[in-house]
Parts: C-alpha cells; sequence; structure tokens
C-alpha cells in the first residue's frame, strides 16, 4: 500500500493496478506473475493460496487486496489490469462490492480477458480496448471503414517493437470515437511533453514526481 499512499499523499487523484487472483480466488494487486522477483518469496501467484501470498513481503508491505485499495480511498480513481482470465470474476466482483463502478476502468491485454469483464459486467463498470480494438482504431486511423467499440479509453504504448503506434491520427480518431487515450509507460520528461502536445488524455509513469512537475509546468496539475 506504501506505493499507492505515495502517489495520493503528492495529490495524484488517478492510479494504475494490475491484478492477479490467488489460486483460491483473491483478488490481489500485483504486477508479476510471480512472486519471485520482488517480494521475500517464490511461486506463482495464481496457484498459491491467498493465506501464502499474503505471508509474501514488498520490502516491508505486504500485497494489498484490490479491496482494500479502493476501501482506504473512497475517491480515487483506478485503471485496473487484469493479469490473466481467472481475475475476471473476482475482478468484477470486489468492483460490486465495494460499489466502486463510477470510480474504475477495467480491462486487460488479453482479448478473451475483456470480453470476460463485459460480460460479466453487463456495461456497469468501464472498459479499455483489447488488442483488437486498437488494431481497429489503427486503421480508423489511416481512414478504414471500422466498427465502433464499447470500450471508454484505449491504454496503448508509443510503439509495437518497431512499429509507431501511437501518432496524432490515433489521437485524433479516439477522440472522435469518444475513446480516451492513455499511453504507457513514460518515464522521460521530453517524451511526456511530446506526447501531451499530442493531445493524449493520460500517461502511465514510474516517475510520478517528474510527470507531476511536467502536467504544473502546463497547468495542467489540479490540488485536491
Amino acid at each position: 500500500m506504501t506505493a499507492f499512499a505515495a502517489a495520493v499523499a503528492m495529490g495524484y487523484r488517478y492510479v494504475e493496478t494490475d491484478v492477479h487472483a490467488t489460486a483460491d480466488g483473491t483478488l490481489v494487486a500485483f504486477h508479476d506473475h510471480t512472486l519471485d522477483r520482488v517480494t521475500d518469496m517464490t511461486g506463482e501467484v495464481g496457484r498459491l493460496p491467498y493465506a501464502d501470498v499474503r505471508r509474501a513481503r514488498v520490502g516491508t508491505d505486504s500485497i494489498p487486496l484490490l479491496e482494500d485499495i479502493l476501501g482506504t480511498w473512497p475517491d480515487l480513481r483506478v485503471h485496473i489490469d487484469a493479469k490473466h482470465l481467472a481475475a475476471a470474476a473476482p475482478l468484477v466482483a470486489a468492483v460490486d462490492r465495494t460499489g466502486a463502478h463510477d470510480r474504475v476502468c477495467i480491462g486487460s491485454f488479453s482479448d478473451r480477458t475483456v470480453h470476460a469483464l463485459r460480460r460479466l459486467s453487463h456495461g456497469r463498470i468501464c472498459t479499455w480496448m483489447g488488442r483488437l480494438e486498437i488494431l481497429s482504431l489503427r486503421l480508423a486511423s489511416f481512414g478504414a471503414p471500422t466498427p465502433g467499440s464499447v470500450a471508454g479509453c484505449a491504454q496503448v504504448p508509443v510503439r509495437r517493437g518497431r512499429l509507431l503506434l501511437l501518432d496524432r491520427r490515433l489521437v485524433d480518431t479516439a477522440h472522435q470515437r469518444g475513446i480516451g487515450l492513455h499511453v504507457w509507460t513514460i518515464n522521460d520528461r521530453d517524451e511526456m511533453e511530446r506526447l501531451l502536445d499530442l493531445g493524449v488524455d493520460a500517461i502511465l509513469s514510474d516517475r510520478p514526481t517528474v510527470l507531476k512537475q511536467v502536467l504544473t509546468g502546463r497547468g495542467l496539475w489540479i490540488d485536491g
């Protein structure tokens, strides 16, 4: 919870987190598929019961439940990436239990998981675009006739390998379709400035201090 508390203390009202379901269906806010890299334990999160996962420590912190984050900061808006299909049902259930429908946007880089989230949430929760929808949006930016989407936003990298994905055409096309354009993961100050000039709606970064400085310098930072 330390990272979330630090972001809130800095004045951030929007954060992003990844979620995994443990073997017994408990939803935890954690990025990696395994505990090995950043905790004092090993093992795949999805194959361990929560009783084991809760003992893992990142420094001195335990791995938080998504519901702990939503409950601790009831005004915080959270962008949530379901890392596995198994997380879809627990994620929708967690949003339902906390009543956080109007302050989360959920999704995945797996089209199958995105479809599951939409099927389970019955339109009650904002979702972001899956891979095929992003491809469709990119084709539309070049003038191809493509179907619309029920997604509220698209989360994209600047490039996919050597292919430039994010440019002004993509931003403009997304906005014409009522889609917010969020870009990840941007840690360079000059690149943040360039992307804001293009008109992106959100930047995901591992350097919140730098991002806040950039937004403040542009008069885009709102305290409180």
